[in-house]
């Protein structure tokens, strides 16, 4: 399979797709866009005379129109219950999904979403802040195992084979920047390991449901004592307890990231149970998203995230998984 992340498009090709777009939305079309970054999408601030707004454009060869759609519809449905997330602009024809083809014959979508506001945690803040994350992630679980999804509902699938095998949705972790091949053996050992355990974990309606599958501080706004969730994007079908591997994404190495997951742990229990069987396949779940990132930074190596990252990435993830083979921790920490 081949995985096409890195998007070829220059910021001036992207600029043209995404007015484009804007063209569609008579209200807005003489708004001011700003790239504000470029990763696994392009997004942009939208400025006009009395508001703001975020344009989110979906990278090619991702999720299809269907499933773009399908994730406005859990937002729908979550914001009935009360809990804060985007909502989708419609245009002068009632579309939230917007369909570009570029000069290039490349297939665009593009979401206009109204502006949150909001002060976004990052790994320099206090621990707790990882509670108000469990607790708001617990909400998230309680509406998924209850909420009713359209038979037209379709949405990513993210089961150890996507995440880690050979044909994952982002790519291969040997890949990963500056890994050695001497230790692909010793990866390769931590996946059997832990396909081993989540075959026996298995995907009962309590365990597997639909999912954030990246909510993590960088996707959490507080604002006027509310908990806001923003990006959506890679929701889809895995593992509940895949929201606290998430949660630590890029900073399992953090030498607080054990604190993290317990103050997690604590806003989670506030809302719903984790049970003895969801706390004994965490050390699994965090090794699959470590190594799933390790896809990712090899996919997506010309992203400042991948760059900022990538000089102890592989280091740090060999021993983390020498971790996890070895001893009963959490495959986290320094």
């Amino acid at each position: 399979m081949e995985v096409k992340q890195n998007d070829p498009m220059t910021d001036a090709q992207i600029y043209r797709v995404a007015h484009q777009a804007l063209s569609r939305y008579p209200a807005l079309c003489q708004g001011e866009l700003s790239l504000i970054c470029r990763s696994e999408n392009a997004t942009f601030l939208l400025k006009t005379a009395d508001s703001r707004y975020a344009l989110r454009l979906h990278r090619a060869d991702y999720h299809q129109k269907a499933d773009i759609l399908s994730e406005l519809l859990w937002l729908d449905a979550l914001r009935e219950s009360g809990i804060e997330v985007p909502e989708a602009v419609k245009d002068g024809e009632g579309e939230t999904v917007q369909t570009v083809v570029t000069e290039e014959g490349s297939v665009r979508h593009v979401v206009i979403f109204n502006w949150m506001d909001g002060e976004m945690p990052t790994t320099n803040v206090d621990p707790v802040a990882f509670q108000a994350l469990g607790e708001v992630t617990a909400r998230l679980h309680q509406h998924s195992r209850q909420w009713q999804r359209p038979a037209t509902f379709q949405r990513i699938i993210w089961d150890h084979q996507t995440m880690v095998g050979a044909s994952g949705h982002w790519g291969r972790w040997q890949d990963a920047p500056r890994l050695n091949r001497d230790d692909h053996g010793l990866i390769t050992g931590a996946i059997e390991n832990i396909d081993r355990k989540l075959a026996i974990y298995g995907q009962s309606a309590d365990r597997y449901g639909l999912i954030h599958a990246d909510l993590r501080l960088t996707n959490l706004l507080h604002h006027q004592g509310q908990t806001r969730i923003i990006d959506f994007d890679d929701c889809g079908f895995g593992w509940y307890m895949h929201d606290l591997a998430a949660a630590v994404s890029f900073f399992e190495h953090h030498p607080r990231a054990a604190e993290w997951i317990e103050n997690w742990l604590t806003g989670y229990e506030k809302i719903a149970h984790v049970s003895d069987d969801d706390l004994a396949v965490l050390p699994d779940l965090l090794m699959q998203r470590r190594l799933q990132l390790s896809a990712w930074m090899g996919s997506h190596a010309g992203t400042e995230m991948a760059q900022s990252l990538e000089a102890q990435w592989s280091a740090d993830t060999v021993r983390l998984c020498r971790r996890y083979l070895e001893t009963d921790c959490w495959p986290v920490g320094a």
